[in-house]
């Protein structure tokens, strides 16, 4: 049963770290992608690559046929799913089995019974693994669901049958709002999986997150890896992990694991899979679902255990029996995993797209305790038909606190320009003292909003380094090898200078402008006047940053420009900020005359924009037809979530602007109103 060539029916991150795996084992490996993943760094990895279809998943990466026929033409004898699209699909796994190929997972009996979720509850219920309290029938009426809802009480927890990362899960915390949250739910889930079917569960108040890794093999052995922590989440997806969980004594920790092996066995399971608990604040745990495929956050179980589960997953998918007994398998330190993301984090996590500008690691050392799981390069785009996770960075030590720490130096020293991302929220996450210690729960982020939310204030040591640090791109533009600009380079930059000894400056961040007078006295030494206080300010180069000394204070920072968005990194406030260039006064006249792509007089305020990049999936309204505030008038898809655009204000449609399938930016106009008078004063 022994392969040596493998394909991987992924793309992203986690295709890179099968191949790294595969490599490093002397197996050959094979990648697939899409229109848009055609110079994608996984297929730059892999020995060879197969092109299998457009930009969209469905026409691609969730393409069975493809991929067993790229799997048939490579001559590759097994394929592994990473996780997402295809990776816990029964159908896609009985084809592999069909077609003599090896399905680098569990066998489809298991992916089905767990996959279907209220399936799955029965079967944990009689293995005598915990189960919540909830409504797991097929009979899918509205009146059914919502009568069970009524015997289950309030708040109620929707979730898809087949659903997984959040996706058509809703919450329904009264009777008056369950069958808008359920219809919300199944739409979600129809579009996802194919299938609207829910099942309902008591909504438990405050919970943590916390799912245990398990293994098996082909010869009934299962052992389990101990435990992560999952419970700081947006949109009910996970955005920073830590194993092991904190807090648990060992007799719960040792609880946990041998629940999760009960599971495990209930389905004679092989290979990796996690087994998801619910946990109240009493640390009683009910299951709530089990992933059969490797998780995203699966490098922290690596570094606290000091495996390699993709080399596991292989070998156990070869016929092998595993690696260690579950005596040998020891608790090592501490370590998280944060997930990088591009997003706007103070816009309800909306998630983002474009190229990426400028890109810089934070330094991972040859001990191996930082980590960065990427698939993107500097110059990638971050596309709107996958997932926007752009890498995890991951951070190992002896306990928890100096895990945490390294986590936040390393976050710190991850520089990337050209989209928002999540980072400066991780970075507060990071120093808030609920977290750090370890008073974590699912409800964290709403509860430590206006903690976690807080804008970080700009110093006039900072707004002098900004400035210098400008200023300094403007007159040194550097080149590396290929002829490209780096970190000093101002190509996309609409201010120009023309290196005068004297000039005026002007940013604005958050609303704010900041005006600076500022002299060159040579190559390295400028005069900055900020606010009425004159600082002598000296530059230093060292490497990729730049070394400021401003009125006998020393500090690293960095300055990337794109367009006139200046984005400044700073080792001293810990934190980015992104200033704005003020633009020419002609053009700010222009602007508040109406011209420049300014909206006409025949539109009215209020007209609906696109809150995020993304796609149009449904448009509920017609030319003419008359609204009302808060109705549906759109639905967009972004990173494979749903999003209903509803209407601010009453009004009459004039001009629908989005067609399904349309691919929309940000703030873009998806249709107006019809600006008369008796719309007008609405």
């Amino acid at each position: 049963m022994t392969f040596s060539k493998i394909l991987i029916a992924n793309r992203g991150e986690i295709a890179c770290r099968v191949i790294r795996t595969a490599q490093r084992l002397g197996l050959q490996s094979v990648a697939v992608f899409s229109d848009a993943d055609r110079d994608s760094l996984h297929v730059r990895m892999a020995d060879e690559a197969i092109h299998i279809g457009p930009a969209a998943a469905l026409q691609s990466y969730l393409r069975k046929d493809r991929i067993i026929d790229a799997a048939k033409k490579t001559n590759a004898q097994a394929i592994h799913p990473g996780y997402g699209f295809l990776s816990e699909n029964y159908e896609f796994c009985t084809m592999c089995k069909e077609n003599n190929l090896i399905f680098i997972g569990p066998p489809p009996n298991a992916i089905r019974d767990m996959g279907i979720k209220n399936l799955s509850k029965i079967i944990m219920h009689d293995a005598n693994v915990p189960v919540i309290f909830g409504y797991h029938g097929e009979d899918q009426s509205d009146a059914t669901l919502i009568s069970e809802a009524k015997k289950i009480g309030y708040p109620i927890m929707i979730k898809a049958v087949r659903g997984g990362g959040g996706k058509g899960m809703r919450i329904a915390l009264h009777e008056s709002e369950f069958v808008d949250k359920l219809n919300e739910a199944k739409s979600e889930s129809k579009k996802s999986f194919n299938d609207d079917s829910v099942l309902l569960e008591k909504f438990i108040q405050r919970p943590r997150h916390v799912e245990v890794q398990v293994f098996g093999d082909m010869h009934q052995n299962y052992v389990y890896l101990f435990e992560r922590d999952c419970s700081v989440q947006r949109r009910h997806q996970k955005i920073i992990e830590e194993a092991p969980a904190p807090g648990l004594d060992w007799s719960t920790r040792k609880k946990l694991g041998e629940a999760a092996v009960k599971a495990a066995r209930a389905v004679n399971y092989v290979g990796a899979g996690t087994v998801e608990f619910i946990m109240d604040e009493n640390q009683n745990f009910y299951f709530m679902e089990m992933n059969t495929r490797l998780q995203v956050e699966h490098p922290i179980t690596e570094m606290i255990t000091g495996t390699d589960l993709v080399e596991w997953q292989i070998k156990v998918a070869q016929g092998e029996v595993l690696p260690m007994k579950q005596e040998a398998i020891k608790l090592s330190g501490h370590a998280f995993e944060a997930r990088i993301y591009a997003e706007e984090p103070e816009n309800e996590f909306m998630p983002g797209s474009g190229r990426l500008t400028y890109l810089r690691t934070p330094p991972t050392g040859e001990d191996g305790k930082i980590r960065v799981e990427t698939g993107v390069v500097e110059g990638d785009e971050v596309s709107v038909h996958y997932d926007p996770m752009i890498a995890k960075l991951v951070a190992w030590s002896t306990n928890r606190t100096s895990a945490l720490q390294k986590l936040r130096n390393a976050l710190q020293q991850y520089y990337i320009g050209g989209l928002k991302t999540n980072i400066p929220f991780l970075m507060s996450l990071c120093d808030n003292k609920q977290f750090q210690l370890g008073n974590v729960h699912t409800d964290f982020i709403k509860e430590n909003k206006d903690a976690l939310f807080h804008l970080q204030q700009i110093t006039p040591t900072i707004a002098v380094a900004a400035a210098s640090a400008f200023i300094n791109s403007q007159q040194q533009i550097h080149y590396n090898s290929s002829g490209a600009p780096t970190l000093f380079s101002v190509a996309n930059s609409s201010f120009r200078p023309n290196f005068l000894q004297k000039q005026s400056l002007s940013l604005t961040y958050d609303k704010k402008e900041y005006k600076f007078e500022i002299e060159r006295i040579n190559s390295s030494n400028l005069l900055v006047t900020y606010d009425n206080k004159t600082y002598p300010v000296e530059i230093r180069s060292v490497n990729d940053e730049l070394v400021l000394l401003i009125d006998g204070h020393q500090f690293r920072c960095r300055m990337h420009i794109d367009g006139d968005t200046c984005t400044f990194y700073s080792n001293v406030s810990r934190s980015s900020f992104d200033f704005k260039l003020r633009p020419p006064s002609f053009l700010a006249q222009l602007v508040s005359s109406g011209m420049g792509g300014a909206v006409g007089s025949s539109v009215i305020s209020g007209d609906p924009v696109a809150p995020m990049p993304g796609i149009i999936d449904k448009v509920l309204v017609q030319d003419g037809a008359k609204v009302t505030k808060g109705q549906p008038l759109l639905v967009m898809t972004a990173m494979k979530m749903e999003h209903v655009i509803k209407a601010s204000k009453d009004g009459i449609v004039g001009k629908i602007n989005a067609a399904v399938g349309k691919v929309v930016k940000k703030g873009d106009v998806l249709l107006t109103y019809v600006a008369d008078d008796k719309n007008a004063k609405t």
